[in-house]
């Protein structure tokens, strides 16, 4: 490569062939790959710390050492593995790291995937290629199909999903599907569920539904690369080592979920908060704004504030600040209460 073709790079383009030339000469230097693509000192320290963030280089304790690069989908499956401990505490924090999740599986993950390689991961834009890639599913799925979806269904596609229902139940396979209460409370989307229900799909509802989701088989996982935009570009990810990671996160919500056709759990506890208070003030306390909270809950904004009120008579306190460090001290947000609360 000519200095001047090296030169003529972008900066994440560098990255790029940079992490490339590390992943071609296992053991080599960091610097000596730098050199051999004719890198300004600036340019070689740009790209170390470029590929560092992104998990695809071990840092160095030292300039002097020479960092490994990692392979893309150990690199992922960390990331993934981090994200699902933070789920486990605080669902709607979820979404954070989506946008280095969308990085990674572009092309560093795509230059650097290894022969024979479990994982694969692709960003695909074509709304006709994800609608295929679902209707495949019908005739490939061999044990299990979940899904979660954040609003309701299109009329038009209500038939064709039951059609889905029907020759994958025949087949053995089981099919779970999770939708907010709110959805439940549509009265069309009620018979849809029923009729699901009917042919032998497990349904859920819960009271925070994160993100649109299909998985199948552990083999393969379809979401948005943006969970507060179900229009936007969506993951495909096969391989069982990465979809393994959003079956756990699929797992956690579902239990969590009441079975469709039981009571549902909106009644006041112990703590006199509604399971729907109860998700609003963890996102509260976690600095979600009230559009993302009604984004979560599948509520409007007016419900938001009329929640957010509640919480604040229920809690006695005059600001949000207030109420966070009552529901705090009172352990609200972790479900044990650490101290009776005040008359």
């Amino acid at each position: 490569m000519s200095k001047n073709a090296a030169g003529a790079r972008t900066g994440s383009e560098q990255a790029l062939a940079l992490y490339q030339e590390l992943r071609g000469t296992p053991g080599g230097s960091f610097d000596d790959a730098a050199r051999r693509l004719h890198l300004t000192p600036a340019e070689r320290d740009e790209c170390r710390a470029e590929l560092t963030s992104l998990g695809l280089l071990e840092p160095a304790g030292d300039r002097a050492s020479a960092p490994a690069a990692v392979a893309p989908d150990v690199a992922l499956l960390r990331l993934l593995q981090h994200e699902r401990e933070r789920l486990e505490n605080r669902l709607a924090e979820t979404s954070r790291a989506h946008t280095t999740l969308e990085t990674l599986a572009g092309p560093f993950l795509r230059a650097g995937m290894e022969p024979g390689s479990e994982v694969e991961v692709e960003i695909v834009e074509d709304r006709e290629r994800i609608r295929r890639e679902l209707a495949d599913l019908t005739d490939t799925v061999r044990s299990s199909v979940h899904s979660m979806l954040t609003g309701s269904v299109r009329r038009e596609e209500m038939p064709r999903e039951l059609e889905r229902d029907r020759e994958r139940t025949a087949r053995g396979v089981r099919v779970q599907a999770m939708y907010s209460h709110r959805v439940g409370q549509v009265p069309e989307m009620a018979q849809h569920l029923a009729e699901r229900a009917a042919l032998g799909v497990e349904v859920r509802l819960s009271a925070v539904v994160p993100m649109n989701m299909v998985l199948a088989d552990e083999n393969f996982a379809l979401l948005p690369t943006d969970p507060h935009d179900p229009g936007s570009a969506a993951i495909l990810a096969r391989g069982p080592g990465l979809v393994r990671s959003y079956r756990a996160l699929y797992d956690y919500c579902w239990y969590a979920a009441t079975p469709y056709g039981h009571a549902e759990p909106d009644g006041h506890g112990g703590d006199g908060l509604t399971e729907q208070q109860r998700a609003a003030l963890r996102m509260l306390a976690s600095g979600i704004k009230d559009e993302q909270v009604a984004r979560n809950l599948g509520v409007s904004l007016r419900t938001v504030s009329r929640l957010i009120s509640e919480l604040m008579q229920e809690l006695d306190a005059a600001s949000r600040f207030e109420a966070g460090v009552k529901a705090a001290r009172l352990g609200l947000l972790d479900g044990e209460p650490h101290e009776p609360a005040s008359p």
